[in-house]
């Protein structure tokens, strides 16, 4: 068992959550208080998971590998991406402090207290994980990419269970379009996800050359490939790339989710959103945080530790 180390305050649950966007996530797996997930690494698949055998305000965050391959190298690969996925390097400070400033949002994002803004796994994850939710909802969405992982990726065999790999970009890339469209998606988006795929296996796009640019021009880079705008531009950059100053233009499900929370008028939104500068994008999993923890998904963070109040944001 690893131990992994991260600042206090951290919600598993809610990170997690917050990951699937919705229970029926197929690769990314929250049963009985764990985390599980088949990690592809370079020298095979691990199935991994991780528990909080601590609380909110003090994780003792364990991460096990349960199948698949288990030598140091793996351990190491496995770490990385852990920490990765469920944002354990970023200092929650400064987004408690943010959203505590907002008196509208400071009870309920404070029921979400720990939840770190996550990551998809890659480059490649990022983009088949949000050009299938393209004027989908969320649910829809979910549900294609659920065909596309148990058709396409890999699996590991545990207990008696399948568990499934997210596909990778050369298993799409050599896909047939009419295979990926059986999954639900249509005709340009398979073959958008087929083109992306192979810009990505080739080399042509790395994470490394859009790390290396400012927002903006990682976000013209983006819009510049065939079948991605301003949404899917932006969704990559913040859930790919951890980029929070993002947060994606045109997101409808994102923006009445914001509104519900903070109890906004539609014409109020965008400054509202503006006034949080480089930590706007975290508004966006608060919302989504937010919707899960309506819908029952998520347990509150306990209470006894309440912020103290923060004089209200400057207009």
């Amino acid at each position: 068992m690893i131990s992994l180390a991260t600042r206090a305050p951290f919600h598993l649950e809610a990170t997690v959550r917050v990951l699937q966007r919705r229970p029926t996530n197929a690769s990314d797996l929250w049963e009985r208080g764990s985390y599980l997930r088949v990690l592809t690494l370079t020298c095979g698949n691990a199935l991994i998971e991780v528990q909080d055998q601590g609380t909110v305000d003090n994780p003792d965050l364990r991460l096990s590998i349960r199948a698949g391959v288990q030598t140091v190298g793996a351990r190491v690969e496995v770490r990385t991406a852990v920490h990765r996925i469920l944002g354990l390097d970023i200092d929650p400070a400064p987004l408690q402090r943010s959203v505590s400033a907002e008196t509208a949002i400071r009870a309920k994002c404070h029921a979400l207290r720990g939840m770190r803004p996550p990551r998809f796994a890659g480059l490649f994850e990022a983009f088949a994980s949000i050009v299938p939710f393209q004027q989908l909802s969320l649910d829809a969405g979910v549900a294609i990419v659920a065909r596309l992982i148990v058709r396409f990726g890999s699996h590991l065999e545990h207990d008696g269970r399948r568990f499934h790999a997210f596909p990778t970009a050369r298993q799409i890339a050599n896909a047939r379009v009419a295979s990926l469209r059986s999954c639900g998606l249509s005709q340009q988006k398979a073959r958008t996800l087929i083109g992306l795929a192979g810009i990505i296996e080739s080399g042509e796009l790395t994470e490394a050359d859009l790390a290396g640019k400012s927002t903006s021009a990682a976000l013209a880079r983006l819009k510049s490939l065939p079948g991605v705008g301003p949404w899917s531009a932006g969704l990559v950059l913040l859930r790919g790339l951890g980029r929070l100053d993002v947060f994606p233009p045109g997101d409808v499900g994102a923006a009445r989710g914001l509104q519900a929370l903070a109890g906004l008028e539609p014409r109020s939104l965008e400054s509202f959103i503006e006034n949080f500068g480089e930590h706007r994008g975290y508004l966006y999993f608060c919302a989504l945080g937010a919707s899960l923890l309506a819908r029952g998904y998520i347990h509150s963070a306990p209470t006894e530790a309440a912020p103290e109040e923060v004089p209200r944001r400057q207009k």
